[in-house]
């Protein structure tokens, strides 16, 4: 049974049904196998890639990231800096929501509200002090001290139809109430200002939209007039289904299957460098010889990350020397792999530890590409300086609860930083543990480094852009020759499309399609 009409009634009314596009280009239909599909309509119920992808489709950004991580103006069309706390964002005047409703400065002011109440969000806008509509088209957006991320966290701001979320429901519940894991007003209904209208969605089963009449982005050339979004969890059944012909378009396509699908037939393949670091945490509060800086750096010297990238990711993952992937700021370009087992070796012996010793390691086996093969890659090497490795790989469900207890003496984590920044990196793997603040919260291996957590916490409050990029690559610098963090790799995003689905100018290292500027050339 489809309910394709009546959720559209529900949303934005029939007035919504059609689907308009400019004359110059043809209307098609994208057929998506994602690996998930949004938990919720509700898009600060949950922080999660299928959440953000939705946002992305249903709604627009205040900015939004391009390619080259530069900033690019969406619903704000312009900003300035007015003091050290604020900063004035001017507003689009032609865009109008879903439900019919106009887009103003009160929906962006009410939305900012909403997200520091959002549980899985309100600790990434803690900065923020408030908002105020200055007029219908002017918003100041305030911090509680200098801040220079704020135009990171407009990436995340998805105004949302202030309108139609105000009241109540008929059993009295607040519409724009957030209830995690509940069956809110919000998280059945849904009005945007995106390109797409969400018409029919069926949980783990099918979510289908269509564009909205009224889109302000006239100079976009997309020409997709219909989504139908397929839950595909499974990696070997989601590649079969692009190469079948049963959808036109897949996300994590994995290493395995890299190469079959480069080859085929009528597909094309897209790789993207990720920004998630993998790497490895050295307890020093439990093995002491960690806590000498030679023999992390021996344990970095020794690992092959070029050789782990190459033959166990099969070139899906770029290997890396420091947290911040090109295009960050902070990111050092003189920071590279350094590979180098006679180093290594020379170093242990240096520390007084030839003879080497013996210690437990964990790791996931579910969780990153390859993350148990990886490991067990990494105990080899590990070997050749005589570390004996003990490991164990185990799933998610429980590798964190171990992990939370750091009573192993090594361990693997992944981390995409939050705000697309360098310093979200340190704050959480490597700065020294302060459980007031939450910061090192996931420093596994009691690392600290005082003055690495200095320079990073006057980076954070340094408006001036070059400045801060200098500070952040300094502390890259200083962790990489002090060995807090093992790095490995970056690992990366690849996609399949079929020919026709150009892709590849809308993909990205956030792993957020702008699938509304999508371009499907006609058969």
């Amino acid at each position: 049974m489809t309910f394709k009409k009546t959720l559209l009634a529900s949303v934005i009314g029939a007035t919504l049904a059609a689907t308009a596009l400019p004359a110059s280009v043809s209307a098609e239909t994208l057929r998506i196998g994602y690996a998930a599909d949004p938990e919720t309509l509700d898009i600060h119920e949950q922080l999660s890639g299928g959440m953000l992808r939705l946002s992305h489709l249903a709604f627009d950004p205040l900015v939004r990231w391009t390619q080259d991580f530069q900033f690019e103006p969406r619903l704000a069309t312009s900003w300035e800096q007015v003091d050290d706390t604020t900063v004035r964002l001017s507003l689009r005047d032609d865009v109008t929501f879903h439900s019919g409703n106009p887009f103003t400065a009160a929906d962006v002011v009410w939305t900012l509200e909403r997200l520091k109440e959002s549980p899985d969000y309100r600790a990434i806008f803690e900065p923020i002090a408030g908002a105020e509509a200055i007029d219908e088209h002017t918003v100041e957006i305030t911090t509680d001290g200098p801040y220079p991320l704020l135009l990171n966290l407009a990436t995340y701001i998805f105004p949302m139809d202030s309108q139609f979320y105000a009241g109540t429901t008929e059993d009295g519940r607040d519409r724009g109430e957030i209830v995690k894991a509940g069956n809110s007003f919000a998280s059945r209904h849904i009005s945007g200002t995106g390109p797409f209208v969400v018409t029919e969605r069926r949980q783990g089963v099918r979510v289908e939209m269509e564009r909205f009449d009224d889109y302000w982005d006239e100079d976009s050339e997309g020409n997709v007039s219909r989504i139908v979004l397929t839950p595909i969890a499974e990696n070997a059944a989601r590649v079969s289904a692009l190469l079948s012909g049963g959808v036109d378009f897949i996300d994590a396509v994995p290493p395995n299957d890299l190469e079959r699908v480069r080859e085929a037939q009528g597909v094309d393949l897209v790789e993207v460098p990720g920004t998630r670091i993998i790497g490895l945490q050295l307890n020093q509060a439990r093995v002491e010889a960690f806590a000498d800086p030679r023999v992390r750096q021996a344990v970095a010297y020794a690992i092959n990350q070029e050789g782990i990238a190459d033959r166990l990711m099969r070139g899906f993952a770029t290997p890396a020397a420091q947290f911040s992937p090109p295009g960050y700021s902070g990111h050092n370009p003189e920071l590279t792999p350094r590979y180098d087992l006679e180093r290594a070796q020379a170093l242990m012996a240096e520390a007084g530890y030839a003879d080497g010793f013996s210690i437990d390691m964990i790791a996931p086996n579910n969780r990153y590409v390859n993350d148990a093969q990886i490991a067990q890659a990494v105990a080899n090497m590990l070997a050749r300086i005589n570390i004996d490795v003990n490991l164990r790989t185990m799933p998610l469900a429980q590798y964190w609860p171990e992990y939370d207890e750091r009573a192993s003496d090594m361990a693997m984590i992944g981390w995409h930083a939050d705000t697309e920044d360098s310093a979200n990196f340190f704050q959480y793997l490597s700065a020294c543990i302060d459980t007031e603040t939450g910061a090192g919260q996931y420093n596994y291996g009691s690392y600290c480094n005082e003055e690495i957590d200095a320079l990073v916490a006057r980076a954070d409050r340094e408006t001036d852009l070059e400045a801060r990029n200098a500070m952040l690559q300094e502390a890259e610098a200083r962790l990489h020759e002090d060995a807090g963090y093992i790095m490995l790799h970056w690992q990366n995003l690849a996609y399949g499309a079929r020919d026709g689905v150009d892709i590849a100018p809308v993909v990205n290292a956030l792993d957020f399609p702008y699938l509304g500027d999508l371009v499907i050339q006609g058969e």
